[in-house]
């Protein structure tokens, strides 16, 4: 279960951070349009990018086993440049959510637009087939729940992002609540980071 749990949170906290794929669930979320297939569609690829990772790196290791001590560091310096993008963005940038006018996109548009957000972002394979796939090593003969709880947390964060965005609409028109957020995810990738370096 430990081992779920840390895949769950790393997940969570690479999804957390403000990006072009959010911004667009988040909008669709607050205008309530197509929701559950953006949601589902995230999901499933991360879901497809999560496991294509694991299944890679574990194969890639048991072949070069000293692969695994160079993605080990080469993960937690990768957490601690992306920690220091989200600490700089918390202090020094204000993102406010405007969402566009409600604008009813037909379905097969909206399912292009989802895709290219999702599969075209080159930070998508970084954080799930590099990071994610690298880190996995360190669980082994546990990288099955690793997995899943990699991939519970994409679900559990587009479907809570997708219908809960009427909640959040007011909160994230505030630019402090994107620093908070910012800062949140900076600390915890940091705290991740230190665990891979020391354990």
């Amino acid at each position: 279960m430990t081992t779920f749990f840390a895949g769950f949170f790393l997940s969570l906290s690479l999804i957390l951070a403000i990006g072009s794929q959010n911004a667009f669930v988040l909008k669709q979320g607050i205008k309530k349009q197509h929701v559950l297939l953006i949601c589902t569609i995230c999901a499933i690829s991360d879901a497809i990018l999560i496991s294509l990772g694991v299944a890679g790196f574990g194969a890639i290791v048991n072949e070069y086993p000293f692969i695994e001590t160079y993605a080990r560091y080469g993960g937690a310096l990768f957490l601690i440049v992306y920690s220091a993008l989200s600490f700089k963005s918390a202090f020094s940038q204000r993102h406010v959510l405007t969402p566009e006018a409600k604008v009813q996109h037909s379905v097969l548009k909206t399912i292009a637009i989802c895709l290219a957000f999702t599969w075209l972002n080159p930070h998508v394979y970084l954080d799930t087939m590099v990071l994610l796939g690298s880190i996995s090593t360190q669980y082994e003969g546990k990288q099955i729940e690793f997995t899943l709880g990699a991939i519970s947390a994409s679900f559990t964060f587009f479907f809570s992002l997708g219908y809960g965005a009427r909640f959040l609409a007011p909160l994230f028109q505030q630019p402090k609540s994107w620093q908070v957020l910012e800062f949140i995810v900076g600390l915890t990738m940091l705290i991740i980071a230190f665990t891979l370096i020391f354990s």
